[in-house]
């Protein structure tokens, strides 16, 4: 059964995605036809958006490295990036049962009304399988690497609870939630970063959204101008010459340009399916609703992600050169920047400024948290035969250095059982608490 469970997860998110989106409209009640129809739609969509993120990676995948060659950067940890970390995360047994674990636990919240996230982005339970292989990494206990593959799926489900207010009312997805092992805890982190901002003179009254800053500045606040303008200042960072600048330049802006077509096309696909969802829930459990769980990817199409994002990617190797102590050496991750900060830009309702600033902060905690754990990342990938081409020591921006994995591997180093209990059962009081206290809290109120 595992095994055949790994099979339908190798086949790749384009196919996986819209067979479970048919599954799931025929179990809502759509006609085949049209959950057929649905179905499809978001498979093309989820190839467009691959496509034009494949662009962006192929453009500043080069120019990074570019330009981290002509800062002379000599640091001891390569950043792999996101795909290796999935394969070194699925590469073990431990690894493989976080899918059958997930959707298990999901189902079972479910019915319990424990959460109103039906996370239907499968290939993304590496991130429960990378936190997993940390832990047992550390420990060496395989019992205590499936405790911290269920706590951290709670966990993930739980940010898509919080997060499908936010979801509908800065991106206008119904329905819709991210919980997803990247982007999710850069929401978090940026509520205090908000707060902050708001007491601070001067930035708490700039308004930087793309909408005030294409009226303030014109033509060069149109989002496909600047991110050509952002491509221009990356490719003369990295040395290009005239046509290596220029072609970088025009490949930004149009990513910023297809990211959001594809987007649309996806969501086009989605909204028949979130709307059969939504009656479906209110005739079986009246006063409960359901979010699809779905890849932040639907997120970073938004001008504030983009812009923000290219932004931070000579930052980041800036960082990178300064911070004392820090080994990270920025590479693989770095055009998965716009996942790390896509729930940032809502959280500061599209502020540029304020996603740039807060982001840099956020890049500072990462370099460091992957510097820390850059040896049971290394010990993980040899455990799963991973190939290490020669490097030392590897570790992954986009997983590896987030606060999230700093908690789990922290708090087990110090406390084993004792540490991941008290994440459970802050993590459990959560859920109890928005599923089940907020919800009546909220109905008293509206009486």
């Amino acid at each position: 059964m595992l095994d055949g469970l790994q099979w339908f997860v190798d086949l790749g998110a384009i196919v996986v995605l819209p067979i479970l989106i048919f599954v799931f409209g025929m179990i809502l009640g759509t006609k085949p036809s049209k959950a057929f129809t649905s179905a499809l739609t978001v498979g093309v969509g989820f190839v467009g958006l691959n496509l034009v993120i494949d662009l962006l990676s192929s453009s500043l995948g080069p120019a990074a490295q570019a330009m981290v060659e002509r800062f002379g950067l000599n640091l001891t940890t390569i950043d792999v990036g996101w795909p290796a970390a999935a394969a070194i995360s699925y590469g073990t047994v431990l690894g493989s049962l976080a899918i059958p674990i997930g959707v298990l636990l999901n189902v079972v919240l479910i019915i319990l009304g424990l959460t109103k996230t039906l996370n239907v982005d499968i290939w993304n339970f590496w991130h429960g399988a990378f936190i997993a292989s940390l832990v047992y990494a550390l420990t060496g206990n395989f019992a205590i690497g499936i405790a911290a593959t269920i706590v951290y799926m709670m966990m993930i489900l739980l940010f898509g609870d919080i997060l499908g207010p936010i979801v509908k009312k800065f991106y206008g997805f119904p329905n819709i939630t991210f919980p997803h092992g990247t982007a999710a805890p850069g929401f978090i982190f940026a509520i205090p970063m908000n707060w902050l901002f708001d007491r601070i003179p001067g930035i708490k009254n700039w308004k930087a959204d793309p909408e005030t800053i294409q009226n303030r500045f014109g033509i060069f606040g149109d989002s496909t101008v600047m991110g050509f303008l952002i491509g221009l200042v990356i490719g003369l960072f990295a040395g290009y010459d005239v046509a290596g600048v220029g072609q970088l330049a025009v490949k930004t802006g149009a990513v910023m340009v297809l990211m959001p077509k594809m987007v649309a096309l996806l969501m086009e696909g989605l909204t028949p399916i979130s709307e059969a969802a939504n009656e479906f829930v209110k005739k079986r459990f009246p006063g409960r609703e359901l979010y699809i769980g779905m890849d932040a990817a639907l997120s970073v199409g938004h001008p504030a992600v983009l812009s923000s994002s290219l932004l931070l990617v000579p930052i980041t190797i800036l960082l990178a050169v300064i911070l004392p102590g820090n080994t990270t050496l920025p590479f693989g991750d770095l055009a998965t920047i716009p996942f790390l900060v896509c729930l940032m830009a809502a959280v500061f309702a599209g502020n540029i400024v304020r996603t740039v600033i807060a982001g840099s902060i956020y890049m500072v905690s990462i370099l460091y948290i992957t510097s820390w754990v850059a040896p049971l990342v290394t010990m993980s990938a040899k455990a799963a035969n991973f190939d290490l081409q020669g490097n030392s020591s590897i570790t992954a921006l986009a997983e590896g250095g987030l606060w999230t994995t700093w908690m789990y591997v922290g708090l087990t180093k110090i406390l084993s059982w004792g540490g991941l209990a008290i994440i459970g059962i802050v993590v459990l009081v959560g859920m109890i608490y928005v599923n089940k206290v907020l919800p009546k809290k909220q109905a008293t109120q509206n009486k």
